[in-house]
């Protein structure tokens, strides 16, 4: 028997284990011996210290100039503290139906008593900012008070182009809020907060950001602040004035996450480290070599807008027959490698390859083998040659290395 974290009750696989699930992703040694260190007092100078530091660090990574807070949770956690904080009960709400996760934050709005109208969706494309448009267009009493959409959708490997949904809310003149899960897109695709226009952002810690699940995070903007003071929702947990008090001198109003806030540290100097934008390149880079192998064995890409193709994950549909489930299960068994799987009405249909956070070259390669080899022993009909067409691809991409002196020599 093996567990899920490649133990097997009769011995211990040999390597490492493959988590190629699209989050949580693997966390890096530097955050695992960030986290590794006693904890201290939460009210005390050396934890003030360490509150500042991520609550500006977390802001850069934002690209934001206003407040983000941390809650202790998920990012369901933060999905529900984003609508309560900002709304009242009846309050209309738009949402896209982009996948799997679309749909848990539209029910989850509906249980806490919001008029929710969806914008359906095939689950291969993003959000249309047309539609939207159309549909705020026609609400001339303004009765919709939030846009909601989801940045990635980490169930169909679509991300939607948050830029232009804030410009269809601006041409249809229209003052709703703009909400956006970015839980699978922070820190690993291109998010800009403040410069598109978004009200509420909604993320996790355990994609981009390469820690261990646990940390959620709001950031706001000046307008969800000011509509969070009329806001009749209850809230107690989540209430942001609850946090803003104490986080502007570094603390919190309960206890936090202690060591998780060592992890968020690290990261953030990590993905700074690095530059955003090198974290952003790569992350599409990797994200190219993986469509280039899933063409390579004639499978389809389960996102169809060529526009939209995550950074993050790519979901492959299955030939009709062949079970996902049966491929994940055999990656497991033989290559100690775990693919995502289909989620609600893509289960069995798809499996996921998550190329995301703590990630290389070397790293894909090493996962497109083990899909491939998979592949041929669950006789899925496939061609082979799709890691040489990953290798071609990142060969053909790779950075330039700076020569030095020996090299030059």
């Amino acid at each position: 028997m093996r567990l899920s974290n490649g133990l097997s009750l009769n011995g211990h696989p040999s390597g490492r284990h493959f988590l190629q699930i699209p989050g949580p992703s693997n966390v890096p040694d530097r955050i695992l011996r960030a986290m590794d260190y006693p904890t201290i007092d939460h009210r005390g100078p050396e934890f003030q210290q360490l509150g500042r530091s991520v609550l500006g660090g977390m802001r850069r990574i934002f690209q934001t100039d206003g407040p983000v807070v941390i809650y202790p949770s998920s990012g369901t956690g933060a999905w529900e503290a984003a609508l309560v904080n900002t709304l009242s009960p009846g309050d209309a709400v738009l949402m896209c139906e982009t996948g799997h996760f679309a749909s848990l934050w539209k029910r989850m709005a509906d249980r806490l008593g919001l008029a929710v109208e969806f914008i359906p969706g095939d689950w291969r494309h993003g959000a249309d900012p047309g539609a939207i448009e159309a549909r705020l267009a026609a609400d001339d009493g303004h009765r919709f008070k939030a846009v909601c959409v989801v940045h990635n959708e980490t169930s169909t490997g679509v991300t939607s182009r948050i830029d232009e949904v804030r410009r269809a809310i601006d041409r249809a003149k229209h003052p709703a809020l703009l909400m956006v899960d970015t839980i699978s897109s922070l820190g690993s695709v291109d998010y800009r907060h403040d410069e598109w226009g978004v009200d509420v952002s909604v993320a996790g810690s355990q994609k981009g950001l390469m820690l261990p699940p646990g940390l959620s995070f709001n950031a706001i903007s000046a307008k969800a602040l000011e509509a969070a003071r009329n806001a009749r929702m209850p809230r107690s947990y989540w209430d942001w004035s609850e946090m803003l008090g104490p986080n502007a001198n570094g603390f919190f109003p309960y206890t936090p996450a202690t060591n998780l806030l060592y992890g968020l540290h690290e990261a953030i100097a990590m993905l700074l480290e690095e530059g955003l934008p090198n974290v952003f390149a790569r992350h599409r880079r990797h994200a190219e070599a993986t469509r280039s192998a899933v063409r390579g064995w004639g499978l389809d890409i389960l996102c169809q807008d060529p526009g939209g193709h995550s950074p993050v994950l790519t979901a492959v549909v299955m030939p009709e027959g062949h079970s996902a489930d049966a491929l994940r299960k055999l990656a497991l068994e033989n290559f100690n490698l775990s693919l995502g799987q289909g989620l609600s009405k893509l289960s069995g249909r798809v499996f996921r390859i998550g190329h995301l956070g703590d990630f290389n070259d070397l790293t894909l390669l090493g996962t497109l083998g083990g899909v491939e080899m998979a592949l041929g022993l669950a006789g899925v009909p496939h061609r082979k040659g799709g890691v040489q067409a990953a290798m071609d691809s990142l060969a053909a991409s790779a950075p330039k290395a700076p020569r030095t002196e020996r090299a030059a020599a």
